[in-house]
Protein backbone atom coordinates (compact mmCIF):
# COMPACT_ATOMS: atom_id res chain seq x y z
CA UNK A 1 0.00 0.00 0.00
CA UNK A 2 3.04 2.27 0.23
CA UNK A 3 2.29 6.22 -1.19
CA UNK A 4 -1.65 5.11 -1.90
CA UNK A 5 -4.03 7.47 -0.14
CA UNK A 6 -6.71 5.91 2.16
CA UNK A 7 -9.58 7.94 3.74
CA UNK A 8 -11.27 6.33 6.92
CA UNK A 9 -14.77 7.62 7.77
CA UNK A 10 -16.02 6.18 10.74
CA UNK A 11 -18.99 6.90 13.31
CA UNK A 12 -16.22 5.74 15.62
CA UNK A 13 -12.47 5.13 16.29
CA UNK A 14 -10.74 3.94 19.34
CA UNK A 15 -8.98 5.36 21.59
CA UNK A 16 -11.37 8.29 21.52
CA UNK A 17 -14.37 5.80 22.03
CA UNK A 18 -15.02 2.72 24.15
CA UNK A 19 -13.92 -0.52 21.79
CA UNK A 20 -16.51 -2.52 19.47
CA UNK A 21 -15.61 -4.21 15.69
CA UNK A 22 -16.30 -1.01 14.24
CA UNK A 23 -14.35 1.60 16.21
CA UNK A 24 -11.37 -1.37 16.97
CA UNK A 25 -11.43 -1.59 12.72
CA UNK A 26 -11.55 1.47 12.23
CA UNK A 27 -8.11 1.94 14.10
CA UNK A 28 -6.55 -1.43 13.34
CA UNK A 29 -7.01 -0.49 9.21
CA UNK A 30 -5.45 2.41 8.97
CA UNK A 31 -2.50 1.65 11.61
CA UNK A 32 -1.81 -1.33 9.09
CA UNK A 33 -1.76 0.83 6.03
CA UNK A 34 0.20 3.66 7.95
CA UNK A 35 2.46 1.01 8.77
CA UNK A 36 2.85 -0.17 5.24
CA UNK A 37 3.67 3.03 4.03
CA UNK A 38 0.69 4.10 2.83
CA UNK A 39 -1.30 7.69 3.47
CA UNK A 40 -4.26 7.96 5.14
CA UNK A 41 -6.59 10.38 6.85
CA UNK A 42 -9.28 8.92 9.68
CA UNK A 43 -12.32 11.39 10.09
CA UNK A 44 -14.96 10.60 13.09
CA UNK A 45 -17.79 12.90 14.63
CA UNK A 46 -16.72 15.08 17.55
CA UNK A 47 -18.87 12.98 20.33
CA UNK A 48 -19.62 15.45 23.35
CA UNK A 49 -18.25 12.56 25.48
CA UNK A 50 -15.12 12.58 23.78
CA UNK A 51 -12.45 13.88 26.29
CA UNK A 52 -10.93 16.70 24.63
CA UNK A 53 -8.43 17.60 27.36
CA UNK A 54 -7.50 13.72 27.91
CA UNK A 55 -7.03 13.28 24.04
CA UNK A 56 -5.40 17.30 22.84
CA UNK A 57 -8.38 17.82 20.56
CA UNK A 58 -7.83 21.37 19.24
CA UNK A 59 -9.34 23.49 16.68
CA UNK A 60 -8.45 23.47 13.17
CA UNK A 61 -8.93 27.00 12.22
CA UNK A 62 -7.66 27.16 8.63
CA UNK A 63 -10.15 24.28 8.42
CA UNK A 64 -13.36 25.04 10.19
CA UNK A 65 -15.73 28.45 9.47
CA UNK A 66 -17.83 27.19 6.30
CA UNK A 67 -21.61 26.52 6.88
CA UNK A 68 -22.99 23.51 5.86
CA UNK A 69 -26.53 23.39 4.28
CA UNK A 70 -28.98 21.01 6.48
CA UNK A 71 -32.39 21.04 5.15
CA UNK A 72 -32.57 24.70 4.21
CA UNK A 73 -30.11 25.44 7.55
CA UNK A 74 -26.96 27.00 7.62
CA UNK A 75 -24.97 24.15 9.84
CA UNK A 76 -21.63 26.02 11.45
CA UNK A 77 -18.79 22.96 10.43
CA UNK A 78 -15.81 23.21 12.94
CA UNK A 79 -12.92 20.76 12.53
CA UNK A 80 -10.89 19.52 15.21
CA UNK A 81 -7.89 16.96 15.31
CA UNK A 82 -5.61 15.06 17.74
CA UNK A 83 -2.96 12.78 17.18
CA UNK A 84 -2.91 8.98 18.17
CA UNK A 85 -0.17 8.17 21.19
CA UNK A 86 2.64 6.11 19.78
CA UNK A 87 1.40 5.94 16.33
CA UNK A 88 2.13 9.06 14.28
CA UNK A 89 -1.52 8.91 13.50
CA UNK A 90 -4.14 12.42 13.08
CA UNK A 91 -7.78 11.82 13.32
CA UNK A 92 -10.11 14.60 12.09
CA UNK A 93 -13.07 15.70 14.05
CA UNK A 94 -16.25 16.79 12.35
CA UNK A 95 -17.86 18.93 15.26
CA UNK A 96 -20.98 21.41 15.57
CA UNK A 97 -22.86 22.37 18.61
CA UNK A 98 -26.25 21.48 17.50
CA UNK A 99 -25.42 17.85 16.64
CA UNK A 100 -22.84 16.92 18.59
CA UNK A 101 -22.00 18.91 21.87
CA UNK A 102 -24.54 16.50 23.77
CA UNK A 103 -22.42 13.85 26.21
CA UNK A 104 -23.56 10.99 24.35
CA UNK A 105 -22.69 9.56 20.94
CA UNK A 106 -26.21 8.07 18.76
CA UNK A 107 -29.34 7.45 21.85
CA UNK A 108 -29.87 9.04 25.13
CA UNK A 109 -29.92 7.79 28.57
CA UNK A 110 -32.70 5.04 27.90
CA UNK A 111 -31.25 3.80 24.92
CA UNK A 112 -33.44 5.76 22.34
CA UNK A 113 -32.31 6.76 19.03
CA UNK A 114 -32.14 10.90 18.69
CA UNK A 115 -34.49 12.36 16.61
CA UNK A 116 -31.99 14.14 14.59
CA UNK A 117 -29.46 11.54 13.86
CA UNK A 118 -30.45 11.55 10.22
CA UNK A 119 -29.43 15.31 10.07
CA UNK A 120 -26.38 14.19 11.73
CA UNK A 121 -25.60 11.78 9.10
CA UNK A 122 -25.78 13.92 6.68
CA UNK A 123 -23.22 17.14 8.45
CA UNK A 124 -21.09 14.10 8.85
CA UNK A 125 -21.17 13.14 5.16
CA UNK A 126 -21.00 16.63 3.86
CA UNK A 127 -18.52 18.16 6.18
CA UNK A 128 -16.05 15.32 5.72
CA UNK A 129 -16.16 15.53 1.78
CA UNK A 130 -16.10 18.85 1.93
CA UNK A 131 -12.92 19.10 4.56
CA UNK A 132 -11.30 16.87 2.56
CA UNK A 133 -11.86 19.35 -0.57
CA UNK A 134 -10.13 22.37 1.72
CA UNK A 135 -7.16 19.64 2.12
CA UNK A 136 -6.85 19.70 -1.50
CA UNK A 137 -5.92 15.53 -1.12
CA UNK A 138 -7.19 13.14 -3.84
CA UNK A 139 -8.00 9.59 -1.60
CA UNK A 140 -7.31 6.69 -4.23
CA UNK A 141 -9.35 4.61 -1.83
CA UNK A 142 -12.43 6.00 0.46
CA UNK A 143 -13.13 3.44 3.40
CA UNK A 144 -16.69 3.82 5.58
CA UNK A 145 -17.32 2.20 9.34
CA UNK A 146 -20.78 3.02 10.74
CA UNK A 147 -24.15 3.44 9.95
CA UNK A 148 -23.73 7.05 10.59
CA UNK A 149 -21.04 7.08 7.95
CA UNK A 150 -23.50 5.13 5.56
CA UNK A 151 -24.76 8.33 3.55
CA UNK A 152 -21.13 9.50 2.57
CA UNK A 153 -21.34 6.76 -0.45
CA UNK A 154 -24.58 8.49 -1.52
CA UNK A 155 -23.45 12.21 -1.26
CA UNK A 156 -19.91 11.44 -3.14
CA UNK A 157 -21.51 9.41 -6.01
CA UNK A 158 -24.81 11.85 -6.58
CA UNK A 159 -24.27 15.25 -4.88
CA UNK A 160 -20.42 15.59 -5.26
CA UNK A 161 -20.20 13.28 -8.77
CA UNK A 162 -18.70 15.72 -10.83
CA UNK A 163 -15.86 17.15 -7.80
CA UNK A 164 -12.60 16.35 -9.68
CA UNK A 165 -10.72 15.74 -6.52
CA UNK A 166 -12.48 12.61 -6.08
CA UNK A 167 -13.31 11.43 -9.63
CA UNK A 168 -10.67 8.17 -9.33
CA UNK A 169 -11.68 7.19 -5.81
CA UNK A 170 -12.81 4.18 -5.29
CA UNK A 171 -15.39 3.30 -2.29
CA UNK A 172 -15.32 0.30 0.32
CA UNK A 173 -17.68 0.17 3.14
CA UNK A 174 -17.60 -2.55 5.40
CA UNK A 175 -20.75 -3.89 6.87
CA UNK A 176 -21.23 -4.27 10.29
CA UNK A 177 -23.72 -5.98 12.75
CA UNK A 178 -23.85 -2.92 15.06
CA UNK A 179 -27.16 -1.79 14.12
CA UNK A 180 -30.59 0.00 15.52
CA UNK A 181 -34.16 -0.81 15.89
CA UNK A 182 -37.05 1.18 13.93
CA UNK A 183 -36.01 3.66 11.92
CA UNK A 184 -34.66 7.14 11.70
CA UNK A 185 -36.42 10.05 11.33
CA UNK A 186 -38.70 9.59 8.99
CA UNK A 187 -38.50 13.00 6.70
CA UNK A 188 -34.62 11.84 6.07
CA UNK A 189 -35.80 10.59 2.39
CA UNK A 190 -36.58 14.58 2.04
CA UNK A 191 -34.01 16.34 3.66
CA UNK A 192 -31.29 14.19 1.41
CA UNK A 193 -33.41 15.34 -1.77
CA UNK A 194 -33.42 18.58 -0.25
CA UNK A 195 -29.67 18.43 -1.84
CA UNK A 196 -31.12 17.72 -5.48
CA UNK A 197 -30.24 13.76 -4.93
CA UNK A 198 -32.04 11.94 -7.81
CA UNK A 199 -34.94 10.58 -5.81
CA UNK A 200 -34.50 7.09 -7.65
CA UNK A 201 -30.89 6.81 -5.58
CA UNK A 202 -33.38 7.69 -2.23
CA UNK A 203 -36.27 5.07 -2.52
CA UNK A 204 -35.00 2.64 -0.09
CA UNK A 205 -34.88 5.54 2.34
CA UNK A 206 -38.88 5.94 2.57
CA UNK A 207 -38.63 3.16 5.32
CA UNK A 208 -34.91 4.67 6.94
CA UNK A 209 -34.25 1.27 8.87
CA UNK A 210 -30.38 0.16 9.40
CA UNK A 211 -31.06 -2.31 6.66
CA UNK A 212 -32.04 0.10 3.94
CA UNK A 213 -29.75 2.65 4.97
CA UNK A 214 -26.76 0.25 4.39
CA UNK A 215 -28.32 -0.69 1.19
CA UNK A 216 -28.18 2.72 -0.18
CA UNK A 217 -24.19 2.35 0.98
CA UNK A 218 -23.57 -0.45 -0.77
CA UNK A 219 -25.93 0.91 -3.88
CA UNK A 220 -23.30 3.42 -3.73
CA UNK A 221 -19.79 1.90 -3.24
CA UNK A 222 -17.37 0.27 -5.40
CA UNK A 223 -16.53 -2.95 -3.47
CA UNK A 224 -17.86 -4.40 0.23
CA UNK A 225 -15.90 -6.22 3.59
CA UNK A 226 -18.40 -7.98 5.80
CA UNK A 227 -16.82 -6.94 9.05
CA UNK A 228 -19.23 -9.06 11.66
CA UNK A 229 -18.46 -12.78 11.86
CA UNK A 230 -22.70 -12.44 11.30
CA UNK A 231 -24.64 -9.62 9.70
CA UNK A 232 -28.54 -8.95 9.23
CA UNK A 233 -29.70 -11.79 6.82
CA UNK A 234 -31.23 -9.63 4.78
CA UNK A 235 -28.19 -7.76 4.22
CA UNK A 236 -26.18 -10.77 3.46
CA UNK A 237 -28.76 -11.94 0.96
CA UNK A 238 -28.54 -8.54 -0.57
CA UNK A 239 -24.58 -8.75 -1.12
CA UNK A 240 -24.49 -12.25 -2.04
CA UNK A 241 -26.30 -10.53 -5.11
CA UNK A 242 -23.95 -7.84 -5.72
CA UNK A 243 -21.75 -8.20 -9.24
CA UNK A 244 -19.61 -5.73 -6.93
CA UNK A 245 -15.93 -7.06 -5.18
CA UNK A 246 -17.34 -8.95 -1.62
CA UNK A 247 -14.33 -9.95 1.29
CA UNK A 248 -15.82 -12.00 3.77
CA UNK A 249 -15.69 -11.93 7.05
CA UNK A 250 -11.85 -11.98 8.60
CA UNK A 251 -10.72 -12.12 12.16
CA UNK A 252 -8.72 -9.37 13.59
CA UNK A 253 -5.62 -11.79 13.79
CA UNK A 254 -5.79 -12.38 9.83
CA UNK A 255 -7.81 -9.32 8.31
CA UNK A 256 -3.97 -7.16 7.95
CA UNK A 257 -2.85 -10.01 4.32
CA UNK A 258 -6.53 -10.05 3.35
CA UNK A 259 -7.35 -6.54 3.17
CA UNK A 260 -4.02 -5.66 1.93
CA UNK A 261 -4.74 -8.05 -0.95
CA UNK A 262 -8.48 -7.11 -1.71
CA UNK A 263 -7.59 -3.18 -1.73
CA UNK A 264 -4.64 -3.86 -4.05
CA UNK A 265 -6.65 -6.26 -6.23
CA UNK A 266 -10.30 -6.09 -6.01
CA UNK A 267 -10.48 -2.10 -5.35
CA UNK A 268 -7.28 -0.41 -6.92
Amino acid sequence: MKDKRILYVSSEVVPYLPETEISSMSFETPRMVNQQGGQIRIFMPRYGNINERRHQLHEVIRLSGINLVINDLDMPLIIKVASIPKERIQVYFIDNDEYFKRKATLTDEDGKLFSDNDERAIFFAKGVIETVKKLNWSPDIIHVHGWLAALLPLYLKQFYKDEPLFTESKIVTSVYNQSFEDTLNKDLINKVAFDNIDKDALKKLEKPTYNNLMKVAIDNSDALIIGSQEIPKELADYLEKTDKPVLDYKEKDEFAEAYTAFYNESVL
